[in-house]
């Protein structure tokens, strides 16, 4: 067992090598710059080497980036959005992925790939001979689960964000042993109103260059838009929004594996990993707390909710409930590539954690709002002997 009380039996991601892309990679010079300069720099001696390249590579981004506004700059001002993004929302490890790529088989639908959301500030002129290069470095499978990867598979906007310079909770990841600079971003309440403006400047921006590319409407995928409710409407009245929820007890110690990787394989300096354990219990009563007190704003018809364990134990009809909730038309143009997509995913293996019992009480305590909330069983809390472990399903399915 853990000392944050999580076991757990890992499969798939990689095996991390000095020169395997990072997130950041395609972040700006200036970009980089300032999230080491809010940092004072205190990067691992081990990790200098790392610094250095993204450093070299912000110089390149920083000059392609030039020539996409040169090209492409009038024209992304001009394009507007097909309709109204559709929201896939729901806090880490709950099944947002999953959920994003049943809803992008759908070719009415398009999504911000990976290689968009790593190079943001150039993708429209630099993937035609940048992505096959760099594709070579990348890992076949995500660092967090057995989930295969490549610059096709949709992927988070956030990083976008963070790769365009704005501020984002992600980029605390950089510098894992110091305190969280850009919490504020989480759910947008207290930033100051100029920059509340660039956020969403840089926001509209990404999703007009994701226009030109696909030319359809956008399906999203991140989790910190599950607390931009209010931000979020404010921009795109018309939007819909899928929440996508899971039994806490599976939550909370795959979030704890999330950010440890990524602590890991993504940052500046070697983690130490204290305070994480708080961290998740807080970040998830923060998250739902702004979730459940803005959800009232959203229209009738355009939100619609599903377990991770009904979607799982009967994908197909869960993915037509919410088609005909939301009104997003015919079911049955997807209904074909829903069922291959079950097929190739029969065979996937899901990461395994067991929870401490003292850790299945706190998590209990501290987010049992959510349990009764969505129906999920507390855990015993009166007798540390007899709590019981979190099930174990068989799902073939990512979360």
């Amino acid at each position: 067992m853990s000392k944050n009380g999580v076991k757990a039996k890992e499969v798939g991601g990689y095996r991390d090598r000095p020169w395997i892309p990072r997130f950041w990679d395609g972040i700006t010079f200036w970009g980089w710059i300032k999230v080491m300069a809010d940092h004072r720099f205190k990067i691992a001696p081990r990790r200098l080497g790392m610094a250095v390249l993204i450093t070299i590579i912000g110089l390149f981004n920083s000059f392609l980036a030039l020539i996409q506004k040169v090209v492409y700059g009038r024209k992304i001002a001009r394009t507007p959005l097909v309709d109204d993004p559709i929201f896939i929302i729901g806090h880490w490890r709950s099944g947002t992925t999953l959920l994003h790529e049943m809803f992008i088989l759908d070719p009415r639908f398009g999504f911000p790939d990976s290689y968009a959301c790593f190079a943001p500030n150039h993708f429209l002129v630099s993937r035609w001979f940048l992505a096959p290069l760099v594709g070579l470095l990348m890992p076949k499978m995500r660092p967090i689960d057995n989930m295969p990867f490549d610059w096709n598979r949709p992927q988070e906007d956030e990083f976008a964000l963070c790769n365009m310079g704005v501020p984002s909770p992600y980029l605390s990841l950089i510098f894992p042993n110091e305190p969280p600079r850009y919490d504020a971003y989480l759910t947008l309440e207290d930033v100051s109103q100029r920059e509340l403006e660039r956020w969403k400047k840089a926001f509209l921006t990404f999703l007009k260059a994701v226009t030109i590319q696909c030319g359809k409407r956008i399906v999203l995928k991140s989790p910190p838009h599950t607390c931009r409710i209010k931000v979020l409407l404010e921009m795109f009245p018309r939007a819909k929004f899928v929440h996508i929820y899971r039994d806490p007890l599976a939550v909370y110690p795959s979030t704890i594996n999330l950010w440890k990787r990524l602590s890991k394989d993504e940052g500046l300096q070697v983690p130490h990993y204290q305070g994480l354990e708080e961290r998740v219990l807080t970040t998830f009563c923060r998250m739902y707390e702004a979730f459940e007190r803005d959800r009232a704003m959203i229209p009738p018809g355009q939100l619609a909710e599903v377990s991770y364990e009904a979607l799982v134990a009967d994908p197909e009809r869960q993915m037509e409930r919410l088609y005909r909730e939301l009104d997003l038309g015919g079911f049955e143009i997807v209904q074909s590539r829903l069922r291959e997509f079950i097929a190739e995913r029969s065979n996937y293996k899901r990461n395994k954690f067991e929870l401490d019992p003292a850790v299945q009480r706190e998590i209990a305590r501290r987010w049992r709002f959510f349990f009764e909330k969505y129906g999920y069983p507390l855990p015993q809390t009166h007798d540390p002997t007899s709590a019981p472990k979190p099930p174990q399903t068989s799902s073939p399915y990512p979360a």
